[in-house]
């Protein structure tokens, strides 16, 4: 019995990571201004970095990075299973996978480790983004939270507009890269970020009048 579970747990793990490559593919053709990144998305980040069997996790997942802003990207495979979406609820095969209050707390986390990094407060939107070929029917969509397939990924990241320049979207991206902002540890990352053009620093700024 437990070979076989090991073994429904690799092949799990081998589709969701064949999904998480298929809403990456849409990404490809966004431009240099775009970042994708992996983060660890559970509870424990430190358990997740020793951990190396993340058979367990049914999503996939990854920042994206960009001029429209920083988003949570959640993947959930849905193979050929209909797919049922009203607000909150997200029902397949006659469940109901909690995965819209997951892809917002994903998110939450991830702003609040990179507002932490950074010293500065970085919003990041959610996205449930499903992989598979059955059919989707919407009966009304979540409120702060992005519902697409991963044919429409691509577009929907940059529907957003330009909310950041791509100077931003890079520093972001490596804030994000950097293994410590994932550790919520109580001091600054040892990363030295700079948020000031021209290698200005904040004591070039002029003092705020009284």
């Amino acid at each position: 019995m437990e070979w076989a579970r090991r073994r429904r747990a690799e092949r799990d793990a081998r589709r969701v990571e064949a999904a998480g490559a298929r809403a990456l593919n849409r990404l490809d053709h966004l431009g240099p201004s775009w970042h994708v990144v992996d983060w660890p998305r559970t509870d424990s980040p430190e358990a997740q970095i020793f951990d190396t069997d993340r058979s367990h996790d049914d999503r996939a997942g990854f920042l994206a990075i960009g001029p429209s802003g920083l988003f949570a990207v959640t993947i959930a495979d849905h193979g050929r299973s209909r797919v049922m979406v009203a607000g909150d609820v997200v029902q397949i095969n006659g469940k109901r996978p909690t995965y819209v209050g997951q892809a917002r707390r994903d998110a939450k986390r991830a702003s609040k480790a990179m507002s932490a990094a950074t010293g500065h407060t970085i919003p990041v939107t959610p996205v449930l983004t499903f992989v598979g070929s059955g059919v989707i029917s919407v009966y009304g969509l979540p409120k702060d939270c992005l519902v697409a397939t991963h044919r429409e990924l691509d577009r929907l990241l940059v529907a957003g507009g330009s909310r950041i320049s791509a100077a931003t979207a890079e520093k972001l991206s490596t804030v994000a890269r950097h293994p410590s902002t994932w550790l919520n540890a109580p001091y600054r990352s040892a990363a030295d970020y700079r948020w000031y053009e021209g290698g200005r620093t904040a004591a070039d700024k002029s003092a705020a009048r009284r």
